[in-house]
């Protein structure tokens, strides 16, 4: 038998975003959109039996978290316990690792995969991303391609969405140095006197 969900949308600095619950933890959440509509409708269409009620104090906490992250402070989100009972198993492993990655880093489907224990299922680990319930919590944005490319990302605004979170957790997607970082002096030649 399933369990019961609840459902809430709350507001973010980068568009409104959906959450979904059980007694058993957080059972999904929404990457921010614009459009609140479209978002409300794509929500209740995923949770057709959910009802729409205020947040309980623990996932009202995990909102005001989510809205921290993204406004730019740092918080892993990692020991945020998720309702997975409706996730594969590889998925659930996947989803673990990508849990790991701290605000700002970022790493590579092939990464992941090794960790796993086999390198030939870096595709595996970007559909099981895909997929991903849990974005944000899970943050499948901080999982790039090999070499620093962005690889796909299925979230309404596309991989633009993935760039502005990496963007407000000052990520680097690649290894040119940033505007901000203090590059090695080189003493000038001395002029004889």
């Amino acid at each position: 038998m399933k369990k019961p969900l609840s459902y809430s949308f709350f507001q973010t600095a980068i568009g409104t975003c959906g959450i979904a619950w059980s007694a058993d933890g957080i059972a999904g959440v929404s990457l921010p959109e614009d459009e609140e509509d479209r978002l409300r409708s794509r929500f209740i269409a995923r949770y057709p039996k959910a009802k729409e009620c205020a947040p309980p104090p623990g996932v009202a906490r995990t909102i005001e978290r989510i809205q921290a992250l993204l406004r730019g402070e740092s918080d892993d989100l990692s020991d945020i316990l998720l309702d997975e009972a409706a996730v594969p198993g590889f998925n659930k492993r996947v989803y673990d690792v990508a849990r790991r990655i701290s605000p700002g880093a970022t790493r590579t489907y092939g990464e992941i995969a090794r960790e796993l224990g086999d390198p030939l299922l870096a595709r595996e680990v970007g559909r099981a991303l895909g997929r991903n319930p849990f974005p944000i919590i899970v943050p499948c944005h901080r999982v790039l391609a090999a070499n620093g490319k962005t690889g796909g990302f299925s979230a309404t605004g596309g991989v633009q969405t993935k760039f502005r979170m990496l963007a407000i957790e000052r990520a680097r997607i690649d290894n040119a140095p940033s505007l901000f970082e203090e590059l090695p002096l080189v003493a000038a030649p001395r002029r004889p006197h």
